[in-house]
Order: structure tokens, then C-alpha cells, then sequence
């Protein structure tokens, strides 16, 4: 099984519900970014999403457009983010980690090479949210059934009728994207978001997780009986950069946060 699933299902059984928090890597550096993969891990967070840098993030609104601008100015590459991703797991992170990309990088590098490079350094799942699901078997080939590296799938509130083909072989957690547009906005979710969540648990043979517009973990207490958990990505940078990506914030956040959410 999958370290995602490993995590994630053993939450379910302990009746917990689980967080991952999105941050981008090499904002402001890929030193700091370690520090903040280690903050996280040690304040028990679940999943880490690790955005790759990417000119043109169509599914981010300005946080993350502007920390992805930032990290490439920096002369931050998905090539250094392996070689930092090997540093971490041989230096005993063991927290499961999720690669939040556009496909374009994965084709530049190279499809066959980029899926061996992950099982190499230990990257647990994909998120490519401008990959849709009938594009993805040329992708899928390559990650076969593997444990050690699985592709998350995506459903939003105007999926509809696609959410059981969308969920039928799907791995690790479901990403509910809970309103419409890009990332960052505030919690102000699509109206008939209880009613899409409610579709997607009946459909759903793996945890069910929110985000888009997270903040607190009062932002998604209306929703707690029906998903397994929240994603946090434009608040935490934001909360990072204005306390200048101090680990110890970071830390705080991932366990208040998780506290508040299982109270």
C-alpha cells in the first residue's frame, strides 16, 4: 500500500480526520523549503502537497502564481527539487509527499524518466490538474500499479455525471475542489457543495478530501460528517511569507489546525 493510503486509511480507522497543507518548493529557498517539510512532518501533518514551480499555473490564483514566479526567479528546477527530495528521505523524511504539477514539466522531462526519478527519491503521489482524465493512460502506463508513486484524481462541482468513471480505479484520496475557479479565494464555496460532496463519498472507495479557499478548520465544520479531511494552499503561503517561513509558525499552524479539525 501506498504511504498515502498507509496514512490517510489509518486515520479513517482511528476515526481522525486528516489535513495536507500545499506549500511551493524553493519559496524563498530550498533550504528553508526543507525546514518547512521537516516543521510539518514533526507537528504530525498527514500529507504534504510540494508545488512545482511552473510559469504558468492556470489552476492557482495570484498567491501561488506569485510564489511559483518567485521560486523560478530563484532559479529553483524540478531537477534540484529531486536532488532535494533524495537529501530529505535519506535523511529519514518520511511523511508522504505529493508532487502539485502541470503537465508540461512532466513532458520536458520526460514521462518514462520523470516516473523513475520519483520512485527514486520517494515521491508518494501527482496531482496535474490540467491533465484530464481521458489523457491520462500514457502517464498511467508508466506509474503501472506501483505502490511507490500513484496519480490522484480531481472532481469539482460541475463533474457530475464523470465523478464514478473519475473514481472507479482511483488511488490514495479523492481532491474536491469545493468552488469554482482558482485557488486562494475565500471560503465562500459553491452552493450546492454538500449535495456534490454527498455524490462523491457514495462513489468513493478512498478518502475524501476538500479544498480551494480553506483557511481555518471552522471553514469546512459543516462538512466534517461527509469528508475525510481539508487541504490548506494559498492561506499557508501567505502565512508562511508574512512570518518570513518561520518553521516554528509552520508547526504551530499544521497542529492547531488538526486539533480544531478532530475537536
Amino acid at each position: 500500500m501506498n504511504r498515502i493510503e498507509n496514512r490517510l486509511n489509518q486515520n479513517i480507522n482511528q476515526q481522525e480526520k486528516s489535513f495536507v497543507t500545499y506549500i511551493t518548493a524553493g519559496l524563498p529557498d530550498l533550504e528553508t523549503t526543507k525546514s518547512l517539510l521537516k516543521a510539518q512532518e514533526e507537528a504530525g501533518i498527514d500529507v504534504i502537497e510540494l508545488g512545482i514551480p511552473f510559469s504558468d499555473p492556470i489552476a492557482d490564483g495570484p498567491v501561488i502564481q506569485e510564489a511559483s514566479f518567485e521560486a523560478i526567479k530563484n532559479g529553483v528546477t524540478l531537477k534540484k527539487i529531486f536532488q532535494m527530495m533524495k537529501g530529505l528521505r535519506e535523511e529519514g523524511l518520511s511523511v508522504a509527499i505529493v508532487f502539485m504539477m502541470y503537465y508540461n514539466t512532466v513532458i520536458h522531462y520526460g514521462i518514462k524518466e520523470f516516473v523513475k526519478k520519483c520512485h527514486e527519491v520517494g515521491v508518494d503521489g501527482l496531482i496535474i490538474p490540467d491533465l484530464p482524465f481521458e489523457e491520462q493512460d500514457e502517464l498511467q502506463q508508466e506509474l503501472g500499479n506501483s505502490d511507490e508513486t500513484i496519480l490522484i484524481q480531481l472532481v469539482s462541482p460541475i463533474s457530475k455525471e464523470r465523478i464514478p468513471m473519475i473514481l472507479e480505479h482511483a488511488r490514495g484520496f479523492v481532491y474536491c475542489v469545493s468552488s469554482m475557479g482558482v485557488t486562494g479565494q475565500s471560503a465562500d464555496f459553491h452552493k450546492e457543495v454538500m449535495d456534490y460532496l454527498k455524490t462523491v463519498k457514495k462513489h468513493s472507495k478512498i478518502p475524501v478530501m476538500m479544498g480551494f479557499g480553506i483557511r481555518e478548520a471552522k471553514d469546512v465544520a459543516p462538512m466534517k460528517e461527509i469528508i475525510d479531511g481539508a487541504i490548506v494552499g494559498s492561506h499557508f503561503i501567505k502565512l508562511m511569507k508574512s512570518h518570513n517561513y518561520d518553521p516554528a509558525v509552520a508547526m504551530d499552524y499544521v497542529k492547531t489546525f488538526k486539533q480544531e479539525l478532530n475537536s
